[in-house]
């Protein structure tokens, strides 16, 4: 076996690392051509992960322009803790408002656990301004150099 094949996470390590991890690295292409990578907060619904921004902002023109994509998640300090996936995707995007307010509790909900009253009320809010992005997970590049000490 290879050391590539060693350090591939199986389908359940990589579920279970996505539902521990917090930021996902999203590269769009910018309009000169450069890679773009932002930073964002994201849930998983099924085989896509989503997320929502300002509908207005450059990562969302970008993607409009080219829905390609690439999503990173990583984790670890030293060489032998490394873990991390990547996706090659492309961007889906969701406008309808309700569809976007939910997305965006979903999203609090995650990060910030119970979401009061008024705090959906503010969600609510921002989604008149903010689109929901769906990138579908289908094969990802994977490791786990955790898995070398074995």
């Amino acid at each position: 076996m290879s050391q590539r094949e060693a350090i591939r996470m199986s389908d359940e390590e990589l579920a279970r690392f996505l539902d521990e991890e917090r930021v996902v690295s999203c590269a769009s292409i910018g309009p000169d051509g450069w890679p773009h990578v932002m930073p964002l907060w994201y849930i998983v619904r099924g085989e896509e992960l989503w997320t929502w921004t300002y509908g207005a902002s450059q990562k969302v023109r970008n993607l409009e322009r080219d829905p390609r994509a690439t999503l990173l998640l990583e984790a670890g300090d030293r060489y032998e803790e490394l873990r991390g996936a990547m996706f090659r995707t492309h961007a889906i995007f969701e406008r309808d408002g309700a569809s976007v307010a939910a997305l965006g509790v979903a999203l609090y909900t995650r990060y910030r656990g119970r979401v009061s009253d008024a705090v959906r009320e503010s969600v609510e809010r921002q989604a008149r301004k903010r689109i929901g992005i769906g990138f579908a997970l289908s094969s990802p590049a994977t490791w786990d150099h955790r898995k070398l000490a074995t």
